[in-house]
C-alpha cells in the first residue's frame, strides 16, 4: 500500500477513531442462536413440569386469603359506623328514662318515666327547707321580710 492510501485510511492519523476491524457476525449469531435454545428449553421443561403438577395434585377450589386473618382485637374495638352507634345508644336510654322498672328490686327502688316523676313532685309539693339564721338564704328571706 502507499502511503496516501493508508493516510486516508487512518492509520498514521492519531485523530481518527473508529473501529479498524469488523464485528465477528459468526460469534454474534452463535449467541443468539444459544440463548434462543436455552429459553426454549427452559420454556419447554416448564410447562411439562405445570402438566405433571395439574395431573398429580389436584388442588380444589382455591384457599380464601383471610383464611389465617387474626381474631378481632379486644374491645374497645374501631367504630364503624358511629353515627348508628350513637343513635342506638341514645334510644337505649330514651327506653329507660320513659319506661318503669326496678332500679334496685332489693331496697325497693323503682324507675318511673320523666312525665310521671314530674307529676307526682307536683302533686306532693317539693320539701322545702326553713332558712337557718346566718346561712346565705336565710340572710336573703330576712332582708325580704324587712321590706
Amino acid at each position: 500500500m502507499n502511503t496516501s492510501t493508508k493516510s486516508e485510511l487512518g492509520e498514521n492519523n492519531p485523530d481518527v477513531a473508529f473501529e479498524k476491524r469488523d464485528v465477528n457476525i459468526r460469534a454474534v449469531l452463535y449467541f443468539l442462536a444459544t440463548l434462543f435454545a436455552v429459553v426454549a428449553l427452559a420454556l419447554i421443561s416448564m410447562r411439562g413440569l405445570f402438566g405433571f403438577y395439574s395431573h398429580t395434585q389436584k388442588l380444589g377450589p382455591g384457599v380464601s386469603p383471610f383464611y389465617n386473618s387474626r381474631e378481632l382485637p379486644p374491645a374497645p374495638r374501631l367504630q364503624v359506623k358511629p353515627v348508628e352507634d350513637l343513635d342506638q345508644v341514645r334510644q337505649s336510654q330514651e327506653d329507660l328514662l320513659n319506661s318503669y322498672g326496678w332500679a334496685d328490686q332489693a331496697t325497693g327502688k323503682v324507675r318511673v318515666p320523666i312525665d310521671c316523676a314530674m307529676d307526682m313532685l307536683i302533686e306532693r309539693k317539693l320539701p322545702v327547707r326553713t332558712p337557718t339564721p346566718g346561712s346565705a338564704s336565710g340572710d336573703r328571706a330576712e332582708r325580704e321580710k324587712r321590706q
